[in-house]
């Protein structure tokens, strides 16, 4: 009898949890995956770093580009990346890629597209606005043709950097109400999958066209939204429905999201060399915002290489998985935020029989050493 092999496995990884530490490499190559995905432009964060020989915090103050940028690329534009601080100084990715040159691991890009807090605190007009009225400077909109300018520009660069593999897009398309911002108060409102959509729809200018163009009247639709919301705001009951107004609204979204997961595919495979691998983190339902962006499974399958979903969500895309296409389960193994290292044999078992084809483990510069000590003897179990 044939013992089946071990599904390949990638692990997630800031820049600084290996530059500056040298006994990182070999902690992650011992672990039993065979790649590690690493963060080339990432969102704000507090993050621990629980083995480093030089901090055990590290604060990045806003979204920035973990490696130097092409100044002829972005001369004379208004939207920029900005650089990282001194949590990631200069080429602080190419740096740890280095360091695990020789390791064996394969190393992918992370890159994080449309989660960016400083660019809209910096450019207010480029923000997602719900019918409220309400700014959400983290949120920056799809349809602005600025924003979609710099984000396309922005997959390409940072995807495609030297000793990479491959990359994995996150929040390659519209992100929404759900942030975990600062000091957040927000949980005194329950809100249901209804609620947070109606509370990403946007009402910028940009948004407003399109859904006028799609035979909607913006304002109509905003008075919806905010009825439909009244019940969730009062605590007695769910949000309401939009009626005749939800197809021209969420055919705007569904089309402008798959326009620019197009672009930046197409901007990313322009940019690579051959072989190099694109994955997006996505969820199946093409109207979900976040950082598993909303897609059409067979549409973004037919685009991408792959993609990077949840359990529970793996499914659909199993049902559309092309020969050679990538489903990669993504798998929490910090036992302080949720996860559960010491399943994660049966968890990973769960994910492949639910169609997944690797495992994708959130995240190894964040876990303590006890977790890790899970994960190893985790993986040896499925190997």
């Amino acid at each position: 009898m044939t013992t089946p092999a071990r599904p390949r496995a990638g692990a997630f990884l800031y820049p600084w949890d290996v530059d500056g530490d040298p006994a990182a490499p070999a902690l992650l190559a011992g672990l039993g995956v065979q790649q590690v995905t690493l963060a080339a432009a990432y969102h704000s964060t507090r993050a621990f770093t629980p083995r480093h020989p030089a901090h055990r915090v590290v604060t990045a103050e806003h979204a920035a580009v973990l490696h130097p940028v092409d100044p002829d690329r972005w001369a004379g534009r208004r939207l920029a990346p900005y650089p990282a601080g001194d949590w990631a100084p200069g080429d602080a990715w190419a740096r740890a890629a280095e360091a695990l040159d020789g390791t064996g691991l394969a190393v992918h890009s992370w890159v994080v597209l449309a989660h960016n807090s400083r660019l809209g605190a910096d450019h207010p007009d480029t923000s997602v606005v719900n019918a409220h009225g309400d700014r959400y400077p983290w949120a920056p909109c799809l349809a602005h043709p600025e924003v979609r300018a710099f984000l396309v520009d922005l997959a390409a660069e940072a995807a495609v950097r030297p000793g990479a593999t491959g990359t994995e897009l996150e929040s390659c398309g519209w992100y929404g109400y759900a942030h975990l911002h600062a000091h957040d108060k927000t949980g005194g409102v329950p809100l249901d999958d209804r609620a947070r959509l109606l509370l990403s729809l946007c009402f910028c200018p940009h948004c407003r066209q399109g859904y006028a163009d799609g035979g909607a009247d913006p304002d109509a639709l905003a008075a919806a939204v905010r009825a439909a919301l009244a019940p969730v705001w009062a605590g007695t009951g769910p949000a309401g429905e939009l009626g005749e107004l939800a197809e021209p609204v969420l055919g705007w979204r569904a089309r402008t999201a798959r326009a620019f997961q197009e672009a930046a595919v197409a901007a990313v495979r322009t940019a690579a060399p051959p072989g190099f691998r694109i994955l997006l983190h996505a969820d199946p339902d093409p109207y979900a915002c976040g950082a598993d962006a909303g897609t059409d499974p067979a549409h973004v399958l037919g685009l991408a290489d792959g993609v990077v979903a949840r359990p529970g969500r793996l499914a659909p895309f199993a049902a559309r998985l092309p020969a050679g296409s990538t489903l990669a389960a993504n798998l929490s193994v910090v036992s302080g935020m949720g996860g559960a290292p010491g399943r994660l044999a049966e968890d990973a078992a769960r994910a492949l029989a639910d169609g997944a084809t690797e495992l994708r483990l959130y995240h190894a510069g964040l876990a303590s050493d006890a977790d890790l000590a899970a994960v190893r003897t985790a993986l040896a179990r499925l190997g």
